[in-house]
C-alpha cells in the first residue's frame, strides 16, 4: 500500500509499506497497540489517520530515531493523507472476488467493487490490467464505457 502525504508546498510524497523493514514495521505494530500487520491493513484500506501517522512516522525515524509516535501530528491529515492500492493488493481482492464469483457463476460483486477499487489503486490503469490478467477484461471495459 501507498501512504501518500502532501507537504505544504503541494508536493505529494509516496511511501509504500513494501518499504518497511521488518523492525520498522513491528516498531508500527507496537505504537499501534501490537495491533497485528494484517489489522494495519484492513486500517489503512478503512484510511484510519493512526495507521497512516503510524507508517509516515516510521519513514521519519529514519531520519530521526528519536522521534516519538505519541508527539507525531500530522495537521490537516484529512487533506494531507491518503492511502492508495498498489497491483498486488487490487490483485489479491481480485482474486479473492473471483473465486467467491465464480462459486456463484455471478460477476456483479466484482462489478460492484471495480469503483472502490478504482478510487483505492495508486494507478487506477492496474484495475483494468489485474482484470485481464484474470480473464475478466470484460468488465473493465463495460464500466469505462459506462462512465
Amino acid at each position: 500500500m501507498i501512504v501518500s502525504y502532501r507537504h505544504e508546498d503541494g508536493t505529494t510524497e509516496e511511501l509504500s509499506t513494501d518499504d518497511l523493514s521488518a523492525i520498522e514495521a513491528a516498531a508500527v505494530e507496537e505504537a499501534l497497540g501490537e495491533t497485528p500487520w494484517r489489522h494495519i491493513e484492513d486500517q489503512l484500506r478503512g484510511q484510519d489517520p493512526t495507521a497512516m501517522r503510524a507508517v509516515l512516522w516510521a519513514f521519519r525515524r529514519r531520519e530521526d530515531p528519536a522521534l516519538k509516535f505519541a508527539e507525531f501530528d500530522v495537521p490537516n491529515w484529512r487533506r494531507r493523507l491518503k492511502v492508495r492500492l498498489e497491483r498486488a493488493e487490487i490483485d489479491d481482492v481480485l482474486e479473492t472476488l473471483i473465486s467467491e464469483a465464480l462459486a456463484k457463476n455471478e460477476d456483479s460483486a466484482i462489478d460492484a467493487m471495480l469503483p472502490h477499487l478504482r478510487k483505492l489503486a495508486a494507478d487506477q490503469g492496474d484495475v483494468t490490467a489485474a482484470l485481464d490478467a484474470l480473464g475478466k477484461g470484460h468488465l473493465a471495459s463495460a464500466r469505462v464505457s459506462e462512465d
